[in-house]
């Protein structure tokens, strides 16, 4: 061994050692005791474009609690499968209900979920109820412009889908309809517009300067219940664990709560099972 090459060995072992010190990382601690995370993580959530309101609001409180960002790809639920299929990549997933939820589970892109809120599906109608509108019976009557989610790439579209056929008027609505929207959002913006006389949208969506709700009876109840998860594919599973546990926690549900939804669990909702 020659002279030149002793001193270089010692800088390569000071420099290891320096490492082994201070080089370590940091487990993401989660809970009361939390502080923000010294990390440059950023995770990606796919969220149902419903929900996009109170989900930017927690991204922004999550990265502010533990110095992880959140970036958002706002969809209907279907085009979120999709995406979620072919890239492989993202960190959780929340949409508008458990049924697309199960549909993604199935396929194995997601885990175990946890539940947030509540997706309250009314009859939508433009204010002052011209068309006196009173029932989803009323979407089958000739002449009338309906605006709906679209069946695949929707939550409440599907759900509403399954209404119409209980009800015997699936034809009779789809001749009515002049919008299938692939997000809620384009249906919001229709009857804010004034060019859909009714729709089903959820509670949290009126507009009540431009629209009036009508419930659905029991009966008829669409009520879905809002669940998220971490993706099977997430390459940082626990900061994606830590998102899914904020956005279930009590302030992830005030959040909810601000923008209109009701929170899980709620007797009101007893009935509705994930």
């Amino acid at each position: 061994m020659t002279k030149r090459a002793i001193p270089l060995i010692a800088i390569v072992l000071f420099a290891a050692l320096l490492c082994t010190a201070g080089c370590t990382t940091q487990p993401l601690v989660t809970g009361e005791n939390a502080t923000p995370a010294v990390a440059d993580t950023s995770l990606l959530v796919y969220s149902g474009a419903g929900l996009k309101k109170p989900m930017s609001e927690i991204g922004e409180a999550f990265t502010d609690k533990y110095g992880i960002g959140v970036e958002y790809t706002f969809a209907g639920s279907g085009t979120l499968m999709t995406q979620m299929e072919l890239s492989r990549k993202g960190d959780a997933f929340i949409p508008g209900g458990t049924p697309d939820y199960r549909i993604a589970r199935e396929k194995g892109l997601v885990g175990e979920p946890g539940y947030v809120a509540y997706h309250v599906p009314v009859i939508a109608v433009q204010k002052g109820n011209p068309h006196n509108i009173t029932s989803v019976d009323d979407f089958a009557r000739p002449g009338l412009k309906i605006a709906l989610g679209g069946v695949n790439s929707t939550s409440i579209g599907g759900a509403g889908d399954k209404l119409f056929r209980a009800h015997g008027i699936r034809d009779a609505v789809e001749a009515n309809v002049v919008l299938r929207a692939p997000t809620i959002n384009e249906v919001v913006v229709a009857m804010n517009m004034g060019t859909a006389d009714a729709a089903l949208l959820t509670l949290d969506q009126i507009n009540p300067e431009k629209m009036d709700a009508i419930d659905l009876p029991q009966e008829d109840n669409l009520a879905l219940i809002v669940p998220i998860g971490a993706t099977t594919f997430t390459t940082q599973p626990d900061a994606a664990q830590a998102f899914v546990e904020f956005v279930t926690s009590d302030e992830g549900k005030a959040i909810f709560a601000k923008h209109g939804f009701p929170t899980y669990p709620d007797p009101a909702y007893a009935g509705i099972e994930p």
